[in-house]
């Protein structure tokens, strides 16, 4: 961030000012300039993949499994975390955009840096109070011991027994921390790690907790895979949408609404929707269910892909009726501005803001529910992940369907001009794909298999409900009970 800060601050670091409206004329930026402005982004970006798996795992491990108590608190921990992540993301799209465009880049990209230095300092200084975990070696090498000694055993015949197989003794486990788990049917296969052979090698004997933390972490793939494509939906926030809001009418008064701000109302919208998931949903779903969530992580996560689908008919919908109004006015082949406020796309911006805190926090604290109690970690790059995997498919998808509707002398759904494109088409499309793709989500979750939980906290707060159910029953019933005089 201070590099980047610098590269629009130094004049040694930046092309010259251009006033020249043709962008052709001006002189172009230097290969040092690209090298310094790319390789802070790149810098920044490996910063974040380090930051962002580990700073909600490192907040969920200062609660204690075995409190039920803490358990409690914990269960709604992601929730105000992403509250906090979102309350960041609203500051820098209206506070930071407005100084960007209004005021400078150096200001604008200064302010961030300064609140990461003080982000540092903090952490630091809470570092004494933290819970720590102790390290317990990569997990990508000890489920690649797990996947090889499986392959190289691959003829061997699995015992009718599960004690037959390896395993530590409990001791083992409880000077390092960690957690004993027992031997599942599914994935019979990578038992095979665990028969003995007569080889002592960690790539050919594994232990069972071993190999059944591995089976935890790919049982959850099938479930990633089916993130992919709400998180395709969310990458069009600040794409299309934004585009489709530079053809719209942005006064106000006086006042011109930048088009990327209307991002601020998807943030805005997850706000609200969070608290009043958290504090009202919640509560009312825990006398229905009895579950201390309320609903499970899956059933959370299918409702925001739900919305996912109902956000892209309002937008195709919407999009439909701007390009007639294009039409009408006579702005389609000029590419025009349309007599119509950018409110008209608001909808589809505090629809995606619901969805996030439905699929977004159930994702993020799903992954890392489900995740062995060693790879806690990597069960929260998951759901990292997918959001880049978003923003891959969906350049994917933008550049082959242009290409794909072009051919033939046909114009093409997606162009430069938005008023002679068919954006509506697109998504249409995306509405489709939405469906198939929650029809193999409903697939997938049919076939999962929640983990054990490592205490019986849940069970204790599960049993609390339904003693607090039965008991505001039985007031009920003894106050609707007729007395006699």
């Amino acid at each position: 961030m201070s590099v980047l800060t610098l590269a629009v601050s130094l004049p040694s670091l930046k092309p010259p000012p251009c006033l020249d409206p043709h962008v052709e004329n001006c002189k172009k930026a230097s290969t040092l300039h690209l090298a310094v402005f790319y390789g802070a982004l790149y810098t920044l970006a490996i910063g974040t993949g380090g930051t962002k798996p580990n700073i909600s795992t490192i907040g969920a491990e200062q609660f204690d499994d075995f409190d039920p108590k803490e358990k409690k608190y914990k269960l709604s921990f992601f929730n105000w975390w992403m509250f906090s992540i979102f309350f960041g993301t609203l500051f820098a799209n209206t506070v930071l955009v407005y100084i960007q465009d209004n005021v400078g880049w150096a200001l604008g990209y200064g302010l961030p840096t300064l609140g990461l230095l003080l982000s540092v300092l903090i952490f630091l200084a809470g570092t004494p109070f933290y819970r720590h975990k102790v390290p317990s070696g990569s997990p990508f090498t000890r489920m690649a011991e797990v996947i090889v000694a499986a392959l190289r055993k691959g003829s061997v015949t699995l015992p009718i027994d599960p004690k037959e197989l390896h395993e530590l003794n409990l001791e083992e486990y409880e000077k390092k921390g960690k957690f004993r788990i027992d031997s599942t049917p599914t994935l019979r296969f990578l038992n095979k790690a665990a028969v003995k052979t007569g080889s002592t090698s960690p790539w050919m004997l594994c232990s069972v907790t071993q190999v059944e933390e591995t089976k935890q972490m790919l049982r959850m793939i099938p479930i990633l895979v089916a993130t992919f494509v709400p998180s395709t939906m969310v990458a069009q926030i600040n794409t299309l949408f934004v585009k489709q809001g530079t053809t719209l009418d942005r006064s106000l008064g006086s006042f011109k609404i930048p088009p990327a701000s209307l991002a601020a109302f998807v943030t805005l919208s997850m706000l609200v929707s969070i608290v009043l998931y958290d504090r009202f949903f919640v509560k009312i779903m825990r006398r229905v269910t009895k579950n201390p969530r309320g609903i499970t992580l899956l059933q959370r996560m299918g409702i925001g892909m739900v919305l996912h689908i109902l956000i892209m008919v309002v937008a195709s919908l919407t999009e439909r009726y701007r390009l007639h109004l294009a039409k009408q006015h006579g702005v389609v082949e000029s590419g025009g501005q349309v007599p119509i406020t950018i409110f008209v796309i608001l909808p589809q911006f505090v629809l995606m803001g619901t969805a996030d805190a439905f699929l977004e926090v159930a994702k993020i604290e799903f992954f890392y529910d489900q995740a062995p109690e060693s790879m806690k970690s990597l069960g929260t790059s998951f759901s990292m992940t997918t959001l880049g995997m978003g923003n891959f498919i969906s350049s994917f998808l933008l550049s082959t369907i242009s290409h794909i509707t072009k051919k033939h002398g046909h114009k093409g759904w997606i162009l430069n001009n938005l008023n002679a494109s068919h954006l509506d088409y697109y998504y249409a499309f995306f509405t489709v794909l939405n469906i198939l793709n929650i029809i193999f989500f409903l697939f997938m979750t049919k076939m999962y298999v929640y983990k054990a939980e490592i205490s019986d906290s849940i069970e204790v707060l599960t049993e609390e409900l339904r003693e607090t159910t039965y008991k505001a029953s039985n007031e009920g019933d003894s106050r609707n009970r007729p007395t006699n005089n």
